[in-house]
């Protein structure tokens, strides 16, 4: 870990708002900072658009000059965020990271706007895989990414630079998308939360649509908290979006005072467990069910099977054909401008039919009906965010396969209608970070914010590749 220096501003929503109460920090001295570090950085693949240094000082001007009154209104004044360059914010250029079908928005996406309505300052818009096509990160027709803790391997995709601008310090949280794992996997390898909330919360109206029935914004942050933070004021029902849901009530909690409270949380049988070869991964997701059941949970083991056929639908079956109804159009007239499995992937779904779409249908009803009693026997499954990691070069020799592995714990949660939130887990050997995510039925996300909240304070982890450890909870210390 690096050593902090007297510069380093923890971007957490917590400690960035008792600093500014403190006055040890003003949100132009925050901003200022900020500044300095992307002029460091370069280009790193990170940004595909940053707004200028006058627009973002201006901004933090405006929100000091304000009064006490006003900033009291205002729950994220102050807070430095980033969005994913396939999410629409008035003014700004949207790229899906793919220069050719770049546009100037014309609208802001609905949560985005709440976020900046509750004063939160906006960074940029960051890289990731073209179109939302992939879980790698580097597919993109701009600057490709690492990852944070290593410039030999994936950053994870597809909101790579989402992840990696919390990761690195540069914003407290970022907004990214999720249809198949895109807001876990990057979250995972970059040693952040990634909260993928049920489908319809946040407004996915002013997006490049990837797949419109499944399609997710999710949220990273360093902390499960700030997460639950963001997502509470930027969801919301939109009713010009037709697939937007009003939250419900959610379960109750799990908060430090319960950790002797038992929960019960579903593994996959140990056969059908993949770590595609990776020891380092397997010994941390075995260290997690010891952590989680010292903790209090009762550890039950599931038949995983149909999730892993649901998984199959998302990619080999008809939900592809979304893609190419999105993009495809541009894509047959602009081949060239495409990155190559991207156009491969998103041109392979056009001869699909009306009738296999019907069948993937029926298909995924039938298996949301075969795991539906699952939930009276657990509270939420604990999976690896991710069975390994790849280097670059790895991925570019087998691009399909290795992403495809890389979806074995994630794909399904989306088609089967289901909340999930990948937490740090420690490191791998290698010092590449690895996760575990927590998966429930919809409107779970405050369940699974406190479960993961808890989880994460037993490991003291790193804060992404920031100078900072999460602080212990007292309560926490284990025996």
């Amino acid at each position: 870990m690096a050593q902090q220096t007297d510069t380093d501003i923890l971007l957490t929503i917590s400690s960035l708002q008792k600093s500014y109460t403190q006055g040890r920090l003003t949100p132009v001295q925050m901003i200022t900072t900020i500044i300095t570090k992307l002029k460091q950085r370069g280009d790193d693949g990170i940004w595909i658009y940053t707004l200028s240094e006058e627009t973002l000082i201006e901004r933090a001007m405006a929100l000091t000059n304000m009064s006490a009154s006003q900033r009291s209104q205002l729950p994220l004044w102050g807070i430095p965020f980033s969005v994913k360059d396939c999410i629409d914010v008035a003014g700004i250029p949207t790229s899906a990271a793919c220069p050719a079908f770049a546009y100037n928005a014309t609208h802001t996406n609905t949560a985005v706007q709440k976020l900046l309505d509750a004063g939160a300052i906006l960074i940029g818009k960051t890289n990731l895989d073209q179109f939302a096509t992939g879980l790698v990160g580097i597919r993109t027709g701009y600057t490709a990414p690492h990852n944070a803790f290593s410039k030999d391997h994936i950053p994870g995709g597809s909101s790579s630079g989402a992840a990696l601008s919390v990761a690195h310090g540069l914003v407290a949280f970022a907004i990214g998308t999720d249809t198949g794992g895109s807001g876990r996997v990057p979250a995972g390898f970059n040693n952040i939360v990634g909260l993928k909330p049920t489908r319809g919360l946040l407004s996915t109206r002013h997006t490049v649509e990837a797949c419109r029935t499944l399609d997710c914004l999710s949220i990273f942050s360093l902390t499960a908290i700030d997460a639950q933070t963001v997502l509470e004021i930027a969801q919301g029902y939109d009713p010009d979006n037709p697939f937007s849901r009003p939250a419900i009530v959610p379960p109750a909690s799990l908060n430090s005072d319960q950790t002797q409270q038992s929960f019960r949380f579903g593994v996959p049988r140990a056969n059908q467990r993949e770590f595609f070869g990776n020891a380092d991964v397997e010994t941390c997701y075995d260290n997690a069910i010891k952590a989680l059941t010292n903790l209090g949970g009762v550890c039950i083991e599931i038949d995983y099977e149909p999730f892993l056929q649901a998984n199959s639908l998302l990619f080999n079956g008809p939900w592809v054909a979304e893609r190419y109804a999105s993009v495809g159009a541009f894509i047959e007239a602009n081949l060239d401008s495409v990155f190559p499995i991207t156009r491969e992937i998103i041109l392979g779904a056009k001869d699909m039919t009306a009738s296999q779409a019907f069948e993937g249908i029926y298909a995924m009803e039938t298996l949301k009906r075969k795991i539906q009693s699952l939930w009276q026997e657990i509270d939420c499954l604990v999976v690896p965010t991710t069975g390994t990691i790849y280097r670059i070069e790895e991925i570019k020799a087998e691009p399909l396969r290795l992403n495809s592995n890389l979806g074995y714990y994630t794909n399904f949660v989306n088609l089967l209608d289901l909340s999930a939130i990948a937490i740090p887990n420690g490191f791998q050997g290698n010092g590449i970070p690895t996760s575990i995510t927590f998966i429930a039925p919809p409107y779970s996300e405050s369940y699974l914010v406190g479960l993961g909240s808890v989880f994460h304070h037993v490991f003291n982890n790193q804060l992404g590749a920031t100078t900072f450890n999460l602080e212990i909870a007292p309560s926490l210390v284990q025996k």
